[in-house]
């Protein structure tokens, strides 16, 4: 953090093996918003972590990413068969939002829990939240039970990458920012990738129901690897929450506003999940939202997302540039795929393998961009304008090349720049970001960032899924009068919901098919390539200036202090 709240800004997360000892205990005493010497006016020691532990704690989050990431890309390559044998070929699109939208609705009440009790116990309750849904997955034998087990799986991955990357800023110096979020960034898109082409290559053997099982001990690993590996006393949460027994901590949580939020975010993405949009939950969402902001302004003494941060206009249109630009990005991860099975033909198992290169890539540019580049702390505005404005480029040549008759080289190519891109872009904003906002706020400033983010993947799945849903129905339906092949009505249905479908037909109802997904595609990718011009507009907005700094006033009154302790990490 700043000169007033210790070294955290400057101490790194590793040093060379000499010092690395040393090092973790530094990290640790940066992260207490108060010292037990300042708490108590004497002198008092911080939670050391050894170098067992911190490779226990390092491992269990990594795991805990590659499997909330997994979750994600496993639907790609497994849809078709889990459509089938719950005969839900129409309520396809909910097999992957349902997971996101449960992850995006709760990560940031997540964010403020790992604040008010610990990241510790917030991860280890992530964990059996995640065990409990991926058994009732993996045991489901009607539809609705596997969405009962997708949404209890969603709401335990919720807490996952919002708190690993604000433990990743606050260890890390700025020196080494970079390369640690890249690091974080390459266990989601390892996970991602390896997802679907592992789901793909074994579904066909095993089936799909132990894929989901399997997450369950895993899961539990490593909650208990997080619960032993980090201390109870390290990281104490927030200043105003220090000393308050659990009983006064529950009482303070902002529930109202928490409530509306999902209600708001849930409604919003149902209304554009289906192959219809639906007015009336979009509407219901559109009066929910301004009542969640005035209860956060008025009602609430602890809000869940404070508006008074929301004020920043770097936060907020890094927040904004951030969702639209994921939602341009994950219609990549989404439907690539997708493409490679119904357009390509391919096997599941070589259909997932297409996310390999564009996931490599996001890995690269996130890494190069933070070992070259992102070496200092500073404003990093042309870096990131520029890398957002090159990925438009990208989704136009997706949206043409994206046929049976383009060559696959060229495709895989042209992914890998898409993910190349992503990572360097995603990197240089959320640096920037720390430097267009106080130091004292950027504890709240990452899990916003990180909770847009999340929200990103739901509205992708949503939107680029109702968008793709609809075109590739209605092809197919004028496609099939075009051809004079009419009552294909039960063959539109499973083609809407099983793209492996496609590799079973022949002749006229083949090529039919085919050219339907080609116009998906499409669409699917012009749509998200115009969001992403929007995107670039909004970035170029944050603007390049510092933050700056205000000197804190002190107030004799308690509740005033503890209110504005609620926002400030430090005195």
């Amino acid at each position: 953090m700043g000169d007033a709240t210790g070294s955290g800004e400057r101490a790194p997360l590793l040093r060379h093996a000499a010092s690395s000892s040393a090092s973790l205990s530094s990290a640790s005493k940066s992260l207490r918003s108060l010292s037990d010497a300042e708490r108590n006016g004497k002198d008092g020691e911080a939670a050391t972590i050894s170098r067992s532990r911190g490779a226990l704690i390092v491992a269990s989050i990594g795991l805990l990413i590659f499997l909330q990431a997994t979750n994600i890309s496993i639907l790609t390559t497994t849809q078709s068969s889990i459509a089938a044998d719950l005969d839900a070929f129409e309520q396809a699109s909910w097999l992957t939002s349902s997971y996101l939208i449960a992850m995006s609705g709760l990560a940031p009440l997540f964010g403020r829990l790992s604040q008010v009790f610990s990241p510790r116990l917030c991860m280890f309750a992530s964990t059996v939240i995640l065990f409990v849904g991926t058994i009732i997955t993996s045991t489901s034998v009607s539809f609705k039970m596997f969405m009962v087990g997708r949404v209890i799986t969603g709401s335990g991955a919720a807490g996952v990458f919002i708190v690993a990357s604000i433990l990743v800023v606050q260890l890390s110096s700025p020196k080494t920012r970079g390369l640690y979020i890249g690091l974080v960034n390459c266990g989601m898109t390892v996970g991602i990738s390896l997802g679907a082409v592992i789901a793909g290559a074994l579904e066909p053997k095993i089936g799909w129901k132990p894929l989901f099982g399997i997450q369950a001990p895993l899961c539990l690993m490593a909650g208990f690897g997080l619960l032993f590996g980090i201390p109870p006393d390290y990281i104490a949460s927030n200043v105003s929450y220090d000393g308050l027994s659990i009983r006064q901590k529950l009482v303070r949580i902002d529930y109202s506003g928490s409530l509306f939020l999902v209600v708001t975010i849930v409604l919003f993405l149902f209304g554009l999940s289906g192959p219809r949009i639906l007015p009336a939950p979009l509407i219901l969402s559109a009066l929910s939202l301004p009542v969640f902001v005035l209860n956060e302004i008025y009602v609430a003494k602890d809000p869940v997302i404070p508006v008074s941060v929301l004020k920043s206009r770097g936060t907020l249109l890094t927040c904004l540039a951030t969702v639209g630009f994921m939602m341009a990005r994950w219609c990549v991860l989404f439907y690539t795929p997708m493409y490679a099975l119904a357009v390509r033909g391919w096997n599941p198992a070589v259909a997932g393998s297409i996310l390999i290169p564009t996931n490599a890539g996001f890995a690269s540019g996130g890494l190069v961009a933070g070992i070259f580049h992102i070496r200092r702390s500073g404003s990093f505005y042309v870096p990131s304008v520029l890398s957002m404005a090159l990925f438009p480029v990208t989704l136009l040549i997706l949206a043409f090349i994206s046929t049976s008759e383009s060559s696959w080289g060229l495709y895989v190519l042209v992914v890998f720049c898409n993910g190349f891109i992503t990572g360097a872009a995603l990197n240089y904003c959320l640096v920037h970001l720390l430097h267009v906002t106080l130091p004292e706020v950027h504890p709240i400033v990452l899990s916003l960032l990180a909770t847009f983010r999340g929200f990103a993947g739901s509205f992708g799945s949503a939107i680029g899924g109702g968008l793709f849903t609809r075109v590739l129905h209605k092809s197919l339906v004028d496609g099939f009068d075009e051809a004079g092949l009419k009552h294909r009505g039960e063959l539109i249905r499973k083609l809407l919901g099983s793209p492996a479908l496609v590799n079973g037909l022949e002749g006229t109802e083949r090529d039919v098919a085919v050219g339907a997904y080609e116009a998906g595609m499409k669409a699917l990718f012009l749509g998200g390539m115009g969001l992403a011009i929007i995107v670039v507009f909004i970035q170029a907005g944050t603007g390049w200036k510092e933050a700056a700094k205000k000197e804190q006033v002190r107030d004799d009154d308690d509740t005033t202090r503890e209110e504005e302790a609620g926002l400030v990490a430090g005195p």
